[in-house]
């Protein structure tokens, strides 16, 4: 789908330069939002631990790069919840990315005090950084995890319910906090709920590792499929680029209506899980399906999400140019290749 909003921004990207940090850099998101940014020439600062975050998915990233775009990237291996690591990053930057967090609602239930940690306290520490270093904008990824118990399908930003895990309550407290801040400080900051978002350099190693890449190293691996409930939990899937538009236009926007508020940044497509694992086994040109093997429902799941993306079409100019069956085109072999390093 064309988008002639987003490809005229990526055009005015290009003859100007701009200072952008990212922090949580290394992290999937994070590093495909680099990717993006060098490629069409700006200035980008990064700042990541590596709790999540991987050094070669920035090895990966620089050597997609010409060495003069490689050298308008500078790294700070730190902490948002250090706020002297915040101070050193943000020096002359224009713009924030903010993707550092620590994911996954199991973790979140699991240890709530180091979700806090760094989705709240690093948050904050973000967040006055910014406002002191005269920040022009505070983009900040949020969840679709904030809608908790509300029923309505799709998701609208100005209804939610009752929070489910502690993740979401840090992701709602960021909202709050950016909400705040705008308030009084007169700092301009966008959230954006991300659902579900897949892509290359989404890690499918680990005890927290999301569905997608998950499964694909399952099935690779010709191990068995684990699959939370019944299947026919549904999701909103969005490929990484999606988001990528996102945040560019969020950060860039001309639109005075379009500060100080939230976005659902997803496609406006419900895919159950069955329907999911399908298009997995067909993308990947399995010639037999593997085992499928039905676990209970997991703590702090809800049951079906779907998006509407309308807000930030009006608002932003935002138009997905990924739907699932796409996205899942775009990345397998990344992940046929990058499985061999997991």
């Amino acid at each position: 789908m064309s988008n002639s909003h987003y490809e005229k921004l990526r055009h005015e990207l290009l003859q100007h330069q701009h200072t952008w940090l990212i922090t949580g850099v290394a992290g999937f998101i994070g590093s495909n939002l680099l990717e993006t940014l060098l490629k069409l020439n700006q200035k980008v600062v990064g700042l990541d631990n590596f709790a999540t975050g991987f050094k070669k998915n920035l090895e990966e990233v620089l050597e997609k790069v010409t060495p003069e775009q490689r050298d308008n990237f500078l790294f700070y291996q730190g902490d948002i919840c250090v706020l002297s690591d915040c101070a050193k990053a943000m020096k002359g930057v224009d713009l924030v990315l903010h993707q550092a967090a620590l994911g996954s609602v199991p973790r979140s239930i699991k240890t709530p005090e180091i979700t806090h940690a760094t989705n709240v306290t690093g948050f904050l520490n973000s967040l006055m950084v910014a406002k002191d270093a005269g920040v022009k904008r505070f983009v900040y990824a949020s969840s679709s995890s904030v809608y908790g118990d509300h029923p309505d399908l799709p998701k609208q930003e100005d209804k939610i319910g009752n929070p489910l895990s502690p993740y979401a309550v840090s992701k709602y407290t960021n909202e709050l906090y950016a909400k705040a801040f705008s308030t009084c400080y007169g700092i301009e900051t966008i959230g954006l709920r991300y659902f579900n978002v897949f892509g290359p350099r989404q890690n499918p190693a680990g005890p927290y590792a999301a569905v997608i890449p998950l499964w694909i190293s399952a099935l690779l691996k010709n191990e068995p499929v684990n699959i939370n409930g019944d299947g026919e939990t549904s999701r909103d899937f969005c490929y990484v680029e999606n988001a990528v538009q996102g945040n560019l236009l969020a950060a860039m926007t001309q639109n005075k209506a379009a500060v100080n508020t939230v976005y659902n940044i997803a496609v406006g497509q419900q895919n159950t899980l069955k329907t999911l694992y399908s298009l997995l086994v067909e993308n990947l040109n399995l010639s037999t399906q593997q085992e499928l093997l039905y676990k209970n429902f997991r703590s702090g799941d809800i049951r079906h999400s779907l998006a509407d993306v309308d807000k930030a079409k009006k608002l932003l100019g935002y138009h997905p140019a990924y739907s699932l069956q796409s996205g899942l085109k775009e990345m397998m072999e990344w992940y046929r290749v990058a499985l061999v390093n997991y």
